[in-house]
């Protein structure tokens, strides 16, 4: 599923107007966004966590060349899935 099929099943689910529900999940994705830039943790209750953490510089390859090179130090996103989370997504696999 893309962005534009999420504010789609929004605006279906909801009764939302297409455009408020673009709003909807522009502004919930901007405030994820917005919150781990100031280096908060973000938590959605019954969904999961959005948590920044530090990656190490690492030495990778070139995979043209082959050359060693040296990738530096960097932060990435990190999602945990809550636990109602994970049980939906075990009980549909097992259907």
């Amino acid at each position: 599923m893309n962005k534009a099929e999420l504010i789609k099943r929004v605006s279906s689910k909801t009764g939302l107007p297409m455009r408020a529900a673009r709003e909807a999940v522009e502004t919930l994705i901007g405030s994820i966004k917005s919150g781990l830039q100031k280096g908060e943790d973000v938590h959605i209750v019954g969904f999961g966590s959005f948590r920044l953490r530090s990656r190490a510089p690492r030495k990778g390859r070139n995979p043209r060349t082959g050359e060693v090179i040296q990738v530096p130090a960097k932060k990435a996103v990190k999602f945990t899935p809550g636990k109602d989370f994970k049980l939906r997504i075990a009980a549909s696999k097992k259907s």
